[in-house]
Parts: C-alpha cells; structure tokens; sequence
C-alpha cells in the first residue's frame, strides 16, 4: 500500500562525516514490511530518491543514508522543515520464514533494512556486520542493544574477524538468512550460504512504484523490477552476471 504526505524532519545527524540519520515524523501506516524503502522528493532533483526504511517507531521514520551527489548532500544540510515522501514501497523481507536462529548479513550500510527486521523477528538473531575498515562500522551497538549476537568483520582486520563476512559464515548453522550489501557480496553470500535465505538489492529506480522499467532485473522467472517485485528476492531467484 504505497502512500504519499509530507513529514516533518525531526533529526538529521551525522554517524560519520559522510553518513546521516534521518528521522521523519508523519503517517507511516503504509510501512508494513522490513525490507520495504521509501521516496524522497528533494528540491532540485527530477526523480526521487530511494532508501531502505531502518527503523518504523509509532509515527516516525528512520532513514540512514551515505552522502553521494547534489541531492543527498542537500538533505544533509536540512535540520528542520517538511519533505515530500512515498512511503510502503517495494516487497519486504518474509518474517514467518526465519525459523529458530535466523542469521542477518550486511556489508556496508546493508545494516539499514535488517535493523528493522531485526526488531521485528520472533526470535533475536545473529548479526554479521561486515566493512571495509573499523573506522567504517555503523550500528553494532544498536542491533547488540536489541540483544542480538553481533559479529563484526573487516576487510582490513583493524576490528573483529579478520576478513569478509562470507568468511565469517563458516561453522555457522543458521535456519535462515537475510543479506543486503554490494551486489558482489550478495552473490558470494548466496553460493556460501548453508541455507535458504532472501537478498535485498539496490537499484537505481526511475519512479521507484513500478511504473516504468527502470529498474528491470534478469531472474528465473524472467525480467522482474526491483522496485516493485524486489527489493527483496528468494536465494536462487536473482541470474547473476559472470
């Protein structure tokens, strides 16, 4: 159920120097799934903006985004006034199929829809935070503080596992997993994964409500729009390129 208003920006800090939390308030009755990602219509740009909802708390909306062009360093800058947002977007993460130990696994801001999910599992999971430096890790204290088991993993060894998190998944035996990262990391979760699972993807969107084929992605099942079929898909769904 895909919904339109105007929200009040209520805080926008920075995590670090490039990365920003956005809490919103407003009607967020159409935010129903994790996984699922609103629109943000910024002044000055033609299309809006897609981000992972992180967190949905009576009427306010968490967003955490990087700093990456025009648009995102414009909402940066606000620290007040209203934005125009569409909200319930995409298909989300399938909360019933967790089972006993369900296992998260980000890279990067991948953390942003899992913390959510994590809220919202029958059971607390374990979490693998993955990034490239220690300097680079977001939200480890806030998934432990939901009682999560957290292993972190760097690419550099500077913090925790040294080394990736498909690295990391060995001896791990999870009833199901949930993953969302950089597309090469979601690919090598896939083939390590010693169970069923779903992936959220990113894709740049035109119009972000299915509309168009802008975001048109190869599957067994043919041709699917990330926007609106995904953002979540099934393990094995997803044709990956060589």
């Amino acid at each position: 159920m895909m919904r339109e208003g105007l929200f009040q920006i209520a805080a926008n800090t920075a995590l670090r120097p490039d990365v920003f939390r956005l809490r919103l308030t407003g009607d967020v009755s159409a935010c129903q799934t994790p996984g699922q990602f609103a629109a943000l219509k910024l002044e000055g740009q033609f299309l809006r903006r897609p981000f992972s909802v992180c967190d949905v708390d009576g009427e306010s909306l968490t967003l955490v985004y990087q700093v990456k062009g025009r648009g995102t360093q414009a909402l940066s800058q606000m620290r007040g006034g209203t934005l125009d947002v569409l909200t319930g977007l995409g298909k989300g993460f399938a909360v019933d199929k967790a089972g006993a130990s369900p296992l998260l696994i980000a890279g990067g801001l991948g953390f942003t829809p899992l913390y959510w999910l994590a809220k919202t599992l029958p059971v607390r999971p374990t979490v693998l935070l993955g990034f490239g430096r220690g300097e680079d890790i977001l939200y480890e204290n806030e998934f432990r503080a939901l009682g999560c088991e957290v292993l972190v993993c760097t690419e550099d060894g500077s913090r925790g596992f040294p080394g990736r998190v498909t690295e990391a998944m060995a001896g791990l035996t999870p009833s199901f997993f949930y993953a969302c990262g950089p597309e090469g990391m979601l690919k090598a979760v896939e083939r390590t994964a010693p169970c069923d699972g779903q992936l959220s993807l990113e894709a740049r969107m035109g119009c972000g409500f299915g509309a168009c084929m802008g975001c048109g992605r190869e599957t067994v099942n043919g041709v699917r729009r990330v926007c609106r079929d995904g953002p979540v898909f099934q393990k094995g769904e997803i044709v990956w390129g060589d």
